[in-house]
C-alpha cells in the first residue's frame, strides 16, 4: 500500500483522481488537499465522495511529505510549482497534472506560460504520455502528465511518424469539464446548451505541447494547426487529425504495429468512427481512420474522456508504472452507458 495525496482535490481532475485511488488495491489515500475548503470534509464540496470520508486540509508540503509518499498534484498552471518543488525536494514521488513540467524547454514554455519558478525540474520532467515513454516513467520522480487536447491528438499522430507532411490540422472538441470548476459565463447551461463554440483559436496553449511533443519524438518539421471546440457535454474529448502524407502508408498496419498490444487503445476498422460516450469514465481510447489512397492523405479521430485518459486515468496509469504494477490496476473501467 503506497501512501498517496492528492493535492488539489476539489477540481474536477482532482475529484476524479479521488475517485479512482479509493479503489485502487495499492493505495491508501492519506491526504486530500485544497485551498478554499481546507478544514471541511470533501463531501461538503462533493457529495458522490461523501462515503469515503475524507478531510480537507491545506496543502502544506511538510505535512503532506509526513503522511504520504507519493503525491498527485491537480493544481492550476503556476500554483504546482512551489508544492511539485518542494515535494520532490522531500524525496515524494509526483505526477503533476498541471501544465508547468511539460516543456523541457524553458523558452517554449515561459513563451506561453510566463516565467517559471522552478526551471531547474524542467529537464527532470518526463512527459507521460505512457505509450510512448513508459521506460522513462517507470525510473522517474517527477512526470509530467500531459494535457487533454494534446493526448487526444498525440494517439493519434504518432503511430503515423516518418511520413506526415506538414501541417497538420487537428480540430477538438471538448466538454465544459476541461476548462475546470470556475464560475464562468461562457460555461453556464444557457450558454452552453444547444451551442459548439471555438475558444483559442488562433493561439492555444495545447498547439505547441502538440508539436513540441511531436518533435522530440523525432517530428521536428511538422507544424500543427490546432482548434479547440467546446461541447455541450459534461466529459468526453473527440479530435479529428487532418493528415496529408508524403508517401503511401498503410495506416491499419501502422496503428496494429502501434497499439495491438495497448490495453486502453481501441483501433476501430477503417471507416468506424469513435465516440466520447463509448469511453466515458474510463482510461480508454478509441482510434479510427479513414485514408485517401488516391490523395495520399487520411482523416483520423481519437476519442477519450478528457477527465479519464485526458488527466487522473493517464496519471494513476503513469502511478502503476512508476511502481512497477499491471498498467490497467484500479483502471479496468467500462464506460458507463446509456
Amino acid at each position: 500500500m503506497v501512501r498517496t495525496a492528492v493535492v488539489g482535490a476539489t477540481g474536477y481532475a482532482g475529484a476524479e483522481l479521488v475517485r479512482l485511488l479509493v479503489a485502487h488495491p495499492n493505495v491508501n489515500l492519506t491526504v486530500a488537499t485544497s485551498e478554499k475548503d481546507a478544514g471541511h470534509p470533501l463531501g461538503d464540496v462533493h457529495r458522490y465522495l461523501a462515503p469515503f470520508g475524507l478531510s480537507l486540509v491545506k496543502a502544506d508540503v511538510a505535512a503532506i511529505a509526513a503522511d504520504a509518499d507519493f503525491a498527485f498534484v491537480a493544481l492550476p498552471h503556476g500554483a504546482s510549482t512551489p508544492v511539485v518543488s518542494g515535494l520532490v525536494d522531500a524525496g515524494l514521488r509526483v505526477v503533476d497534472l498541471g501544465a508547468d513540467f511539460r516543456f523541457s524547454d524553458r523558452d517554449l514554455y515561459e513563451s506561453w506560460y510566463g516565467t517559471h519558478a522552478a526551471p531547474g525540474l524542467l529537464q527532470a520532467a518526463v512527459y507521460g504520455l505512457t505509450e510512448y515513454a513508459r521506460d522513462r516513467v517507470a525510473g522517474a520522480q517527477l512526470v509530467a502528465n500531459p494535457g487533454c487536447y494534446p493526448t487526444g491528438a498525440l494517439m493519434a499522430l504518432l503511430p503515423l511518424g516518418g511520413s506526415i507532411a506538414s501541417p497538420v490540422f487537428v480540430d477538438s472538441k471538448s466538454g465544459t469539464s476541461g476548462a475546470g470548476r470556475a464560475g464562468k459565463t461562457e460555461q453556464i447551461f444557457a450558454e452552453v446548451t444547444e451551442n459548439i463554440r471555438p475558444y483559442g483559436t488562433w493561439k492555444h496553449r495545447h498547439q505547441p505541447e502538440i508539436e513540441s511533443t511531436l518533435a522530440n519524438l523525432g517530428e521536428a518539421d511538422v507544424r500543427v494547426r490546432f482548434s479547440p471546440h467546446l461541447l455541450p457535454i459534461a466529459r468526453g474529448l473527440l479530435s479529428s487529425c487532418y493528415v496529408q502524407f508524403d508517401r503511401p502508408v498503410d495506416l491499419a498496419k501502422r496503428f496494429a504495429d502501434a497499439y495491438a498490444s495497448e490495453q486502453f487503445v481501441a483501433v476501430l476498422p477503417e471507416g468506424e468512427v469513435p465516440e466520447p460516450r463509448n469511453v466515458r469514465g474510463t482510461n480508454r481510447v478509441e482510434i479510427g481512420f479513414a485514408y485517401d489512397r488516391d490523395e495520399n492523405c487520411a482523416t483520423v479521430i481519437s476519442a477519450i474522456d478528457n477527465l479519464g485518459k485526458g488527466a487522473a486515468g493517464q496519471a494513476i496509469q503513469n502511478f502503476n508504472c512508476m511502481l512497477g504494477l499491471p498498467e490497467h490496476t484500479g483502471l479496468q473501467l467500462t464506460a458507463a452507458l446509456p
